[in-house]
């Protein structure tokens, strides 16, 4: 059997519900709350060989809220923002319009002075190809919504630009299974959406 990684999106954090780069909030009683509802659903998950998050507050603490007992990996931290960090996409366009193009249009540019979508998807799929491979073992990962769809970019081989066409929402998990640089996409408990632009 193929090794099977589910990534287990965080809840959301505290403060404005605004979504900003670089996100480091830990989670408020809205967030905990939406851990409880969905518990008796990711709880099973609990029983994966290995569990890990992303070093974010609220990665952390849903891992924790959720028994995984999660170790904190630095390679499943959230994409390098630079000077854009703790600024919305809005914000950013108001300051930087052209850089926020370009941003969008290379993912080998870094306009924002951090880190480049290409090599934070290379980071994040370099870290999928060095899990321990085992007959039929199972991961879980807690992480922010971009380091999973860093994770599905690079999974699926798929172009860096689709990155923005997926989505994924707080608790929402996604599965994926194979071996080093032979992964499939396994939709059965995801409940990530991909949009269609």
């Amino acid at each position: 059997m193929p090794l099977r990684v589910t990534f287990v999106a965080a809840a959301r954090g505290a403060g404005p519900r605004e979504e900003r780069f670089g996100d480091d909030r830990p989670l408020d009683q809205a967030g905990w709350d939406e851990v409880q509802r969905v518990a008796g659903y990711l709880l099973p998950l609990a029983a994966a060989e290995l569990r890990y998050c992303s070093p974010t507050p609220r990665s952390r603490a849903t891992g924790d809220a959720l028994g995984y007992a999660p170790l904190l990996q630095l390679a499943l931290r959230d994409c390098d923002m630079g000077r854009w960090r703790g600024l919305t996409l809005g914000e950013a366009m108001a300051r930087e319009p052209q850089a926020v193009d370009a941003w969008f249009s290379d993912p080998r540019s870094s306009p924002h002075g951090g880190e480049p979508l290409l090599t934070f998807i290379s980071r994040v799929g370099g870290w999928l190809d060095t899990r321990p491979v085992g007959d039929g073992d199972r991961i879980v990962a807690v992480a922010e919504p971009s380091v999973i769809r860093a994770a599905l970019v690079y999974a699926l081989k798929a172009p860096p630009a689709s990155y923005w066409n997926i989505d994924v929402s707080p608790l929402s998990t996604t599965t994926v299974a194979g071996r080093p640089g032979r992964w499939s996409l396994r939709l059965d408990g995801m409940s990530a959406q991909v949009s269609r632009a």
